[in-house]
């Protein structure tokens, strides 16, 4: 399926966040992923969880949420994923052809569950820092 069509559209979803134009109930978890993958197309991993997370804090005070709702791991698990689908990929890859990849085969937010249990997700350390899957290895 093709999610998007041009970069110009990728591009469009990363300023909306970016900008918090983008309402809340509209960045959904494909917005997530589109965002991670412009992240890491553009900079080093590290720098991408970054921009990812602060970018969050700014989206979720701009529209009044709270910070409560940022969960650490769930961010950098899904970092970590886009990171490995990318580094699955050819290196001529399109942006287009990466992010309909990356959202094809990361639609469900539910995955993340193969790999976390609900115990491990719902502690406050997980909420406030990186812990490893305890399910299944990235």
């Amino acid at each position: 399926m093709d999610y998007y069509q041009s970069e110009a559209e990728i591009e469009a979803v990363v300023k909306g966040f970016e900008s918090c134009t983008t309402a809340k109930e509209e960045f959904k978890h494909r917005n997530h992923l589109t965002v991670a993958v412009w992240y890491l197309s553009h900079s080093t991993p590290e720098e991408a969880l970054h921009k990812m997370r602060s970018g969050l804090f700014r989206f979720l005070d701009h529209h009044g949420v709270g910070r409560a709702k940022y969960h650490e791991t769930l961010t950098t698990f899904w970092i970590k994923l886009v990171q490995n689908a990318l580094d699955q990929m050819d290196a001529q890859t399109s942006l287009v052809e990466i992010a309909n990849a990356v959202l094809e085969r990361l639609a469900d937010p539910a995955v993340v569950f193969q790999y976390f249990s609900e115990g491990c997700l719902n502690s406050e350390t997980a909420k406030k820092n990186w812990v490893e899957p305890d399910l299944k290895d990235l």
